[in-house]
């Protein structure tokens, strides 16, 4: 997948926008070597999207309800 920047566009916003999350932006970073000297993207730039496994998340139960 890819994303095309918008005009003041940063890693962690990018991040946000396209995984959900700012945790990410060493990902994205590590998927477009060639743009990891930029801060903030111009428009227009396409940036590589890397696949990242949903987390999965421990359904939390009452304590009734465990055993």
């Amino acid at each position: 997948m890819t994303y095309k920047t918008c005009a003041g566009d940063q890693w962690d916003l990018i991040s946000y926008k396209t995984l959900g999350s700012e945790k990410y932006i060493v990902e994205l970073i590590r998927a477009n070597p060639d743009k990891s000297d930029l801060f903030i993207f111009g428009a227009g730039i396409e940036i590589k999207i890397p696949d990242i496994a949903p987390e999965i998340k421990p359904i939390k139960l009452p304590a009734w309800k465990k055993s």
